[in-house]
């Protein structure tokens, strides 16, 4: 499960990977991947974005159903950084429980934000579980390793009617994800509150086409606070249920967690994600 808490942008180079859509329209591909200009991210990541923020020690626990069982997916943006493919990012920490609080996924995720405020994702390491014990982990992918490319987790300056944009490929493992904005200033309320100007950007997968259409909506300061899912044979649909800023515990834990699976990942893809830099606590969590 990929929820990349992941828009037409204003960028220092063009951002426009397949022509531009019609308001409200739904493309089915987003084109080539765009070049990811190392020298245009700080050395130290921070992730402002309005609709996309990822301040250290922020946790969203989202509960709902996929294939129509229960689920909790908690999201955790930690305290680590981690260089790939030369940008400093941001690490996250997204698990992903079943119906009986098992847990079927643990993720890594990397993120960074540019001088123009544009959320790249640079990469996954995702480990799936059964029955709480782990049976392998098939699909990470790392920028700049094994031809996979980033891609684009939140555009700068959103906007209905721009084009399709890639976020994330590799092809080694028949990844390719794409968005575009599907809907802005809209009204939404979850189990946390009511939100205004909700921005919903419609994810899909061309290489998968039988997973359909995710629809996320993205609160401002806040967040991802609902996932739909359209034509989907596996369907999420998913509310926000918490939103809060953890204690120095909480991040703490969450960090250990995070390292252990960083760790953990050099032994299980020694080709990929065994060449990358190791995690490291450079940030300062916000206070709970």
């Amino acid at each position: 499960m990929k929820l990349r808490i992941g828009l037409a942008g204003v960028l220092a180079a063009p951002l426009l990977l397949a022509p531009a859509a019609p308001a409200g329209a739904v493309q089915d591909d987003c084109g080539q991947p765009v070049a990811l200009h190392r020298n245009d991210f700080p050395a130290a990541p921070k992730v402002d974005n309005k609709f996309f923020p990822l301040i250290p020690g922020t946790k969203w626990v989202l509960k709902g159903t996929v294939d129509g069982e229960p689920h909790t997916v908690v999201t955790t943006v930690t305290d680590l950084t981690k260089v790939i493919d030369g940008v400093t990012t941001a690490v996250l920490l997204d698990e992903d429980f079943g119906p009986h609080r098992d847990l079927q996924e643990a993720e890594l995720a990397f993120m960074a934000q540019d001088r123009q405020g544009t959320v790249w994702n640079l990469g996954e390491y995702p480990e799936e579980y059964e029955n709480g014990v782990f049976t392998g982990a098939p699909s990470v992918w790392i920028s700049g390793l094994a031809k996979a490319r980033a891609g684009i987790g939140m555009l700068a300056v959103p906007a209905v009617g721009t084009a399709a944009y890639l976020q994330g490929f590799a092809p080694t493992i028949d990844f390719k994800d794409c968005a575009q904005v599907f809907q802005t200033g809209q009204h939404v309320c979850v189990a946390t509150g009511c939100y205004d100007n909700v921005l919903v950007t419609d994810e899909f997968a061309p290489l998968d086409p039988g997973g359909g259409h995710h629809r996320k909506f993205y609160a401002p300061n806040v967040g991802v606070v609902r996932v739909d899912a359209i034509g989907d044979t596996n369907p999420e649909v998913l509310q926000l249920d918490k939103f809060k800023h953890q204690c120095p515990a909480g991040v703490a834990r969450t960090r250990a967690r995070a390292m252990a699976l960083d760790v953990h990942g050099y032994q299980v893809s020694p080709n990929v994600y065994g060449h990358t830099a190791h995690a490291q606590q450079t940030l300062q969590a916000s206070p709970c």
